[in-house]
């Protein structure tokens, strides 16, 4: 099995796909380092010979880019920033509510969690 930036590949999936699965790496991203790395995009990742993996690992590592663990760090620590200076998207992180302009009447149960039943509080009825 192909572990790269401390995550186990999929076996079955191409190395483009495979790629994918290491957090910060999308499709672009994955064919880029896979023709840096002079490797087949179509190779499934269990054909992949040490020395190929060897080489993928060495493009991600010296690209500069952030993947996995730093860039989780990167992001909560940006986060964090936000929510100190007390900015609105700070406060709206600190709220648990969305920050990028969605309506918040109907929706946004993913950020707002489930929503609390209102006690004593019942449909209107038509009295006649």
């Amino acid at each position: 099995m192909a572990r790269i930036a401390g995550v186990d590949l999929p076996r079955t999936k191409r190395v483009e796909i495979g790629l994918t699965y290491i957090f910060g790496i999308g499709l672009t991203m994955s064919k880029k380092i896979l023709a840096t790395a002079n490797v087949d995009i179509n190779t499934r990742v269990k054909d992949l010979s040490e020395e190929e993996v060897r080489r993928i690992s060495a493009v991600i590592m010296n690209s500069g880019f952030k993947v996995e663990g730093d860039l989780r760090r990167e992001i909560q620590q940006n986060i964090k920033r936000l929510m100190d200076i007390g900015c609105y998207r700070g406060l709206r992180h600190r709220k648990g509510l969305p920050c990028h302009g969605q309506r918040t009447k109907t929706n946004a149960r993913t950020r707002k969690g489930r929503s609390a039943a209102i006690p004593g509080k019942k449909k209107a009825t038509a009295k006649t």
